[in-house]
């Protein structure tokens, strides 16, 4: 059965994305490291402010408070940089299959951990004190104050982040990322600015001072977005023939799987991990939820 062998060779791509996916009977040398300056420029100032910031404070307040949001800074940024520099980037552009896991990086893994890490905060003070003044005052405005609040409610950042992946998984779209720089950058740009969006929606909602109607609904959003992400995976992975003319035309993928199959891997790619993401992080707000009605239910009897 081709489809099982397509998923056991998704496992090795996972495991060994650089080697794994040259172009297989092709002539094609191995995928190579990207040092596009609109990819590592951005990502090395990111490291930078943070670096910075993170040495004042701790300076002032000590560095023990700090080390927890710097390994998950860490992390994210280590997934984010992995996903659009390694040689998993130049894959993509071969292997749908590769493209995919690109993404799932970006959206399931790196973005939770940078907003885990809640890094803007120690990013402000990498500035002088009359930037970062310059900066809440910004910030704190009441135009800007109310935009992000509408954004990062619950059912809008999912709303944004479904319309993102949707829409830039229709075939035009798609294909038009895989013929042109310009549109590829903006897409994974797209992919990184809603997940941010979404993740700071959803992981926000687990304060115990956040009402727990708003938990709930985040638990709601993240089961929703489970299965809208997960249907547009099981499209790809039950669809018999290839979505996309650019992967269409380059013929057979790595390991000799066809446009068809490489395609169908990548919708499991998307429909398992990404189902599995969403749905865990819902039960942990769940279980936060009901943990913490005892605690309530105990300080209001005392």
């Amino acid at each position: 059965m081709r489809a099982v062998a397509a998923a056991g060779i998704g496992g090795i791509l996972l495991l060994a994305p650089g080697a794994a996916l040259a172009h297989d009977g092709h002539g094609d040398p191995l995928p190579g490291w990207t040092w596009d300056p609109w990819i590592t420029v951005p990502i090395a100032i990111s490291a930078l402010l943070f670096a910075v910031g993170l040495t004042r404070l701790s300076a002032r307040a000590g560095q023990s408070g700090f080390r927890k949001r710097a390994i998950l800074f860490g992390i994210g940024w280590a997934t984010l940089a992995a996903a659009l520099v390694s040689p998993l980037h130049e894959a993509g552009e071969r292997s749908f299959a590769a493209h995919m896991f690109e993404h799932e990086l970006i959206m399931l893994a790196a973005a939770p951990f940078l907003i885990l890490s809640e890094p803007l905060a120690i990013m402000l003070w990498a500035f002088p004190p009359s930037g970062r003044q310059a900066i809440g005052t910004v910030v704190r405005a009441r135009p800007v104050a109310f935009v992000w609040r509408r954004l990062t409610t619950p059912v809008t950042a999912t709303l944004v982040q479904a319309a993102t992946l949707w829409l830039w998984h229709a075939p035009l779209l798609f294909d038009l990322a895989l013929g042109n720089e310009g549109w590829h950058a903006a897409q994974h740009l797209s992919f990184v600015l809603s997940a941010l969006l979404f993740w700071s929606a959803m992981l926000g909602a687990r304060s115990q001072r956040t009402p727990g109607g708003r938990r709930g609904l985040a638990a709601l959003c993240l089961f929703a977005t489970s299965l809208v992400s997960g249907a547009l995976g099981a499209l790809m992975a039950f669809s018999v023939s290839p979505w996309y003319a650019g992967y269409a035309r380059l013929g057979m993928a790595p390991f000799g799987l066809t446009s068809a199959e490489d395609q169908q891997l990548a919708g499991l790619i998307m429909w398992v991990p990404g189902g599995l993401v969403h749905a865990v992080a819902a039960l942990a707000l769940v279980a936060g939820m009901l943990g913490h009605q005892p605690a309530k239910a105990a300080a209001h009897a005392a």
